[in-house]
């Protein structure tokens, strides 16, 4: 008898699996950029980066912090950056100091703790203890932040009380500008800068127009206002500026609410207060006056030109019933697809439309980068591509199996390279090659050369006898 075989089992325990930690970050935010609100957004950072990373059940994530962005705003980087992690599953718990700090706009508080606790989120909020997804935190939210914004209210409209009343007494509330700085509440000369103002001025009154002086101020190296670039409307601003005539025009623009902030010029809808011969001029009162004549021409003179040419396509209609054909010598453009999506592989602005050579009889529809058209090719060496052709390359593109939505957007680069780039991530590259000029001849043209050409031969054989 053959003996049975046994199989010997051991029962084993299962190895202890190790918590997992919550994934935490915080949120710290102040609204001005001073030195002692700087100092107090540092300790806040160094606050929650220590006991986050102190508690052995969190793993930290990191602390997102504004500063110099009011909490009613929504255009918050760090905040939207935060938001954005959330949405992708990386954190489970925010910190945040007090409810004013998160956001102080009730609408908007309301509706990211609620996108948050949907994504089972919680945020808790210490000064108020308040988790938001305790049983009575929305409730308990909803009162507390209804006190914030009546205190960001109250304080605004303090703000502009007192700011107003300074404007009755015809002091002003900034902090200087191109050719002055303020000392003492008084407005001193800065020399260098005033005598670009004065140079501004007397090129204007020679008849050079604002984008003029732009690019030449740029191609001399001229440092712009707040270490910016130059352009055309800071120039015009300059010319109409009454402070450089040692004048004063108060309260020229003002905070639309407290919670949007957007700063609007005074139409009307508030009083202004002016004060003559406030401070020393840069500028003198005769070229002041005669600069705000020019402008005042230059203006009337644009308008009635506008209107004449408005005029004139209107008075040319076509027996057939066809559309007039406007001034620049092209019939009326049809829309292209995907023109709202072009960006200039160089310096990443737009491409917009443009008629090259207007009223002449060589005008051409172009489109060209945003900062080469306006800055010119030192600030950005792009190149301009025909319309007709850019026409070509996107329906080469879109008549295959692709639709307008699923391309993200074009790139135009050197060497007459499009990039198309889609929505899910691959790319197609297409070149174009230049016109040559005698593609651009139709036979009114070559006929207008032909005897252009005559003309000169024949007048050199004039001379020659």
């Amino acid at each position: 008898m053959m003996s049975e075989k046994r199989t010997t089992i051991t029962r084993m325990e299962a190895p202890a699996q190790l918590p997992v930690r919550k994934r935490v970050a915080a949120y710290a935010r102040v609204s001005m950029e001073k030195d002692a609100m700087l100092h107090s957004l540092a300790a806040q950072v160094s606050y929650y980066s220590e006991r986050i990373q102190r508690n052995p059940e969190w793993e930290y994530v990191g602390v997102f912090a504004d500063y110099g962005l009011t909490g009613t705003k929504e255009t918050r980087p760090e905040f939207q950056r935060m938001l954005q992690e959330c949405r992708e599953g990386k954190i489970d718990l925010i910190l945040v100091k007090s409810i004013s700090r998160f956001a102080r706009n009730t609408l908007t508080l309301l509706n990211t703790v609620r996108e948050l606790k949907g994504l089972g989120i919680g945020v808790y909020f210490e000064e108020q203890k308040l988790d938001s997804l305790s049983g009575d935190g929305e409730f308990m939210l909803t009162i507390l932040a209804s006190f914030a914004q009546e205190e960001s209210r109250s304080v605004s409209e303090n703000c502009k009380w007192r700011i107003r009343k300074k404007f009755e007494q015809g002091i002003p509330t900034g902090f200087g500008m191109y050719g002055y700085e303020v000392r003492n509440g008084s407005f001193v000369i800065k020399p260098e800068e005033a005598a670009v103002l004065r140079r501004i001025f007397q090129m204007y009154l020679d008849g050079m127009g604002s984008v003029r002086i732009m690019k030449l101020l740029m191609a001399e190296g001229v440092p712009a206002p707040m270490g910016g670039l130059w352009n055309d409307s800071v120039i015009m601003d300059m010319l109409r500026n009454e402070k450089y005539a040692g004048d004063l025009l108060l309260q020229k623009f003002y905070t639309n609410n407290h919670i949007e902030k957007k700063q609007l010029r005074n139409r009307g809808e508030l009083p202004q207060y002016y004060v003559g011969d406030d401070h020393e001029p840069i500028i003198d009162r005769k070229t002041f006056d005669a600069v705000q004549r020019e402008i005042a021409l230059r203006t009337a003179r644009r308008k009635a030109d506008k209107a004449k040419r408005a005029a004139q396509e209107a008075a040319a209609v076509v027996p057939s019933g066809i559309e007039p054909t406007p001034s620049s010598g092209h019939t009326e453009r049809e829309a292209i697809p995907l023109t709202d999506r072009i960006y200039c592989g160089i310096c990443g602005k737009k491409y917009r439309y443009k008629v090259t050579r207007l009223g002449t009889p060589y005008a051409a529809p172009v489109w060209l980068c945003s900062t080469f058209n306006y800055r010119g090719k030192a600030y950005c060496a792009s190149k301009q591509i025909p319309e007709d052709i850019l026409k070509k390359l996107i329906h080469s593109v879109l008549s295959t199996v692709y639709t307008e939505d699923s391309v993200h957007h074009i790139e135009m680069h050197p060497g007459n390279r499009v990039l198309f780039v889609f929505q899910d991530g691959h790319t197609e590259e297409r070149f174009w090659k230049d016109h040559s000029r005698k593609d651009s001849w139709d036979t009114e043209k070559r006929q207008k050369a032909s005897e252009k050409t005559r003309i000169q031969h024949q007048k050199r054989k004039e001379q020659e006898q």
